[in-house]
């Protein structure tokens, strides 16, 4: 692999990636409010997936038609969207969404971890260990130290938001052998294969047309789907 500096370029559209990744946790606990989880997670992977087709057609970008990748679209979609964002969303029924955000920052602890045993050329290091730590710290700190005082309560809601940090983590080691491909196309691929398998349990568990629709509800899902979602695939 070949190593390179971090530009102030990268360094920004990191930082625009956080707030996006971190108001995800905000537009959730909106929107389950209004609407069972199901429901919102198949609302924000289906509109994030017709957003990004829309703009793999705008680049005339090239569309995959075999089945051994579409077969890893449908892989990562359970490991970076169905299982993460459904054990997400129910987590935060029990849990607010400061502490969930601090939780799901472990996702890089258990990326270092899977990678070490999964892969050969990304090992632990002293120092990618301590830049995980500074991390997770960075963010206890911005959400704010009092939220941890929720930890010991709702212990199968801070578990669920570990497990979904656990397959993010999954997903990102997993998803090296797509990484030949325009990142677009993958991310729309992979939301599409989950859409596909998930959204008959909405119409069976949720019944979504019987569903009120207020404006917060309805922005908070089209927030997550949009920014938290496929702007964020896209950085």
């Amino acid at each position: 692999m070949t190593n390179r500096t971090m530009t102030a370029g990268d360094w920004t559209l990191l930082a625009v990636l956080s707030v996006l990744w971190g108001g995800s946790f905000f537009f959730v606990e909106v929107a389950i409010k209004q609407w069972p989880l199901v429901t919102v997670v198949i609302g924000r992977v289906g509109l994030a997936a017709v957003a990004l087709w829309v703009w793999v057609a705008a680049r005339g970008l090239p569309v995959p038609r075999d089945i051994r990748t579409w077969g890893a679209f449908v892989a990562m979609g359970a490991l970076n969207n169905v299982i993460p964002f459904g054990l997400i969303a129910w987590g935060q029924t029990a849990i607010d969404s400061g502490l969930a955000s601090i939780l799901n920052a472990t996702t890089p602890l258990f990326t270092v971890v899977i990678a070490h045993v999964a892969t050969a050329d990304e090992r632990v290091t002293a120092n990618r260990l301590a830049g995980v730590v500074i991390g997770i710290v960075g963010v206890t700190v911005l959400v704010g130290s009092a939220t941890l005082t929720g930890i010991g309560g709702h212990a199968l809601g801070q578990i669920a938001i570990l497990a979904a940090a656990l397959s993010y983590a999954c997903a990102g080691v997993y998803g090296r052998r797509l990484s030949g491909m325009p990142p677009a196309v993958a991310a729309a691929g992979m939301l599409t294969a989950f859409t596909v398998m998930s959204a008959p349990f909405a119409v069976m568990l949720d019944q979504p047309w019987t569903l009120a629709v207020d404006g917060s509800t309805a922005g908070a899902v089209v927030g997550l789907a949009l920014a938290s979602t496929a702007v964020a695939y896209l950085i």
